[in-house]
């Protein structure tokens, strides 16, 4: 992971109207040069992280940094990515602000880290630290991907108070970013990890009995991934003939819609809609009403809820129900680029895929709360009006060129959350045997 920056320069207080009317004495300031020592003299609470052992290897580098880092741990495969120098949280979860405001006072801490800021005690904590005036770093995977991750100040997505305004970007510009560290594939890494945090969650739970989990917590869980195993080779064979005709160059008018993982909380905090379920049927109806008679509708299955849902008989019934038939296509596994790129545009809910679609120049619409939710990025139409007007939302270049900049530089760093890279220039990228 690369050298993180400053917190208290990740955003700005200004609003969308401050933006709007060229007022800019409070915009984002520059981060200073000495960025990697930002965290000296830290006091650091660390809350729940990703599955494996990111956080304890970032308690490691930023304790070189001069902080001081405490970790409170919430279930067995919590405590066994980080034993030492760690508190456990037995009790239920009414008792946590009152453990939580008790642990900041005792460990006099400035700065809390988390992963995920939709969990209930991350919702908590923020509320907490709010008050307290402690800073949040919010971790989360990469807005840009696939070689970033997040880390936030205050919040991500919904909560992120990166400007919302085009014109904050046309006229503030940020650096170019820095040439980055290729992650490669970390599939297997995440699922060893994700197996051996399930499997002490489960073995430990009779010293957690009152944790409660954003996800099953059983040995049900392995038998998920053999299945999600499974389906990818299914669907693989399945969707070949769909594939190959929405990828060639002479693939017939459509639009692309991914889906998100079926718990992402990002949904039910930051969009109207409860379930993908709800949204599927909602987009469904509206392109079976008002889109154009030679037009497709691409539905593609999020590769990490492969093991948990699986939409065919949803879409079976839907195709017949709005007389879509095969106008509308469900897959898995497709080159997502060729998708993006020949698609006619993309509706989403929140998905960093959006940006994705945003960086090809297609155009996009987000019927939920996303970072990237700014007119000359996304379209500004009901979802009715755009099947039949995507043409007319073009990605503005100079905007979104400066928008990919300040999110970059202010909430990215390089690197990936389930396995090390080397990045020229940090600790982790020293050659300690030659020196450099």
């Amino acid at each position: 992971m690369s050298s993180p920056v400053p917190p208290a320069t990740l955003v700005s207080d200004n609003s969308a109207a401050d933006v709007e009317r060229g007022d800019f004495r409070d915009t984002l300031p520059e981060i200073p040069e000495n960025a990697p020592y930002c965290f000296r003299d830290r006091n650091i609470l660390m809350l729940q992280g990703p599955v494996g052992p990111f956080f304890n290897r970032l308690a490691k580098d930023l304790q070189w940094a001069g902080a001081k880092v405490h970790k409170i741990n919430f279930n067995g495969g919590d405590w066994f990515y980080f034993p030492a120098n760690a508190t456990s949280f037995w009790d239920s979860l009414d008792k946590f602000p009152a453990f939580l405001n008790r642990v900041c006072e005792e460990k006099r801490i400035d700065t809390i880290m988390l992963f995920g800021d939709c969990r209930k005690m991350h919702r908590m904590a923020s509320e907490i630290a709010s008050e307290r005036g402690i800073e949040v770093l919010v971790f989360e995977e990469g807005y840009i991907r696939p070689d970033y991750i997040t880390m936030e100040s205050h919040g991500v997505n919904g909560r992120s108070k990166m400007p919302r305004a085009g014109i904050f970007y046309l006229n503030a510009s940020a650096p170019e970013p820095a040439e980055t560290s290729t992650v490669g594939k970390s599939i297997w890494h995440a699922t060893g990890w994700a197996f051996t945090y399930y499997f002490w969650a489960i073995v430990l739970w009779p010293a957690f009995p009152r944790y409660r989990h954003h996800r099953p917590l059983s040995w049900f869980e392995g038998l998920a991934w053999v299945r999600g195993a499974a389906r990818k080779y299914w669907y693989r064979l399945k969707n070949r003939a769909d594939i190959a005709k929405l990828s060639s160059d002479a693939a017939p008018p459509f639009f692309l819609v991914p889906l998100q993982v079926h718990n992402d909380a990002q949904i039910g905090v930051h969009s109207e809609f409860e379930t993908i379920e709800e949204f599927i049927r909602h987009v469904v109806r509206s392109f079976a009403d008002h889109a154009p008679r030679d037009a497709l509708l691409v539905l593609k299955h999020h590769p990490m809820d492969r093991p948990y849902t699986d939409y065919t008989r949803l879409v079976r019934k839907l195709r017949d129900k709005t007389g879509l038939g095969q106008r509308l296509i469900y897959v898995h596994d497709p080159h997502l680029p060729t998708l993006i790129q020949n698609a006619k545009g993309m509706v989403t809910i929140n998905s960093t895929t959006g940006l994705s679609s945003i960086h090809h120049g297609k155009p996009t619409l987000a019927l939920g709360d996303a970072v990237y939710c700014i007119d000359g990025l996304t379209a500004s139409a009901t979802l009715d009006e755009f099947w039949t007007r995507a043409d007319e939302f073009s990605v503005h270049p100079d905007l979104y060129q400066s928008f990919r900049n300040h999110i970059i530089y202010r909430t990215q760093l390089n690197g990936n959350f389930y396995r090390r890279i080397k990045i020229p220039g940090t600790l982790a990228g020293i050659d300690w045997a030659r020196g450099k």
